[in-house]
């Protein structure tokens, strides 16, 4: 299953590119990546708690019940960090694409609305501008608003396609793995400026290896300079780290450890 999603998900990434530059498509694909990923969590999680209700997410949100709803979305925020309605969700705005709308201005408002929920709760350092680096009005994407909805849209449909695994087990890091994956191969594309955001995973398990010598388990982990994450991650997971810490100066770069850390399940 973890190879089959790293095939999957960079043959979109490297199919669907175009002359952009792989740095550039990194932030969109990737920023798309989690949001089909959020989306699919919170829809499994709401309807796992409403199954005693005998109704589903999207059923609730169309009632007028506005104690349950009010009750689901704080148990949400509790238990996951965030919250989005069901007309903000990935699967929503496929549904406009199958009606070949423009999604641009939907899809900016489904972004904008994960980050806004989490604003005054404990996870918003986690959330707060997450988003910010997928500029859907960029000439990147497209020169045309046209262009841009097409190209938007053909990577989002072709990521739908794709089975991220959410209900395998827990200690299967399977999207995780994927997800850091997709950052090696977007590094090997970007040359030389890739090491401002990634350690390769063969030089990230040699210096864990030696953080950890002579322990059983690290108290915390600290990276001044951490990048994507990859090594901080990697190196909190072998010794098994109870609390990781991590600085990074470009905030396009903190976004992606900001991501990877989430996928990885650590708040």
């Amino acid at each position: 299953m973890q190879q089959k999603l790293r095939n999957q998900l960079w043959t979109v990434a490297n199919t669907l590119r175009g002359n952009m530059s792989a740095g550039d498509f990194m932030y969109y694909t990737l920023g798309f990546i989690f949001y089909k990923y959020l989306s699919e969590k919170i829809e499994k999680a709401a309807d796992e708690v409403l199954q005693e209700d005998g109704m589903t997410f999207k059923e609730v949100w169309g009632s007028n019940d506005e104690e349950l709803k009010e009750a689901l979305k704080e148990e949400c925020i509790q238990n996951l960090g965030y919250f989005v309605e069901p007309e903000f969700l990935y699967s929503t705005i496929i549904s406009m694409i199958d009606r070949k709308e423009n999604i641009l201005p939907a899809l900016g408002r489904s972004l904008k609305k994960i980050e806004d929920s989490t604003l005054g709760q404990d996870s918003e350092d986690d959330f707060g501008g997450l988003f910010s680096d997928i500029d859907l009005t960029s000439q990147k994407i497209g020169k045309t608003a046209e262009e841009k909805n097409r190209l938007v849209s053909d990577v989002l449909l072709n990521l739908n396609e794709i089975d991220f695994g959410l209900s395998e087990a827990a200690e299967i890091d399977i999207l995780g793995d994927a997800y850091e994956y997709m950052i090696g191969q977007f590094a090997a594309g970007a040359g030389k400026k890739a090491g401002e955001f990634y350690t390769p995973q063969e030089v990230s398990q040699i210096l864990a290896e030696i953080v950890i010598t002579g322990k059983t388990r690290l108290k915390s982990v600290y990276d001044p300079t951490c990048g994507s994450g990859s090594l901080l991650l990697r190196s909190a997971r072998e010794g098994n780290a109870d609390t990781i810490y991590g600085q990074e100066k470009n905030t396009t770069t903190f976004n992606l450890c900001r991501m990877n850390k989430l996928l990885h399940g650590i708040k």
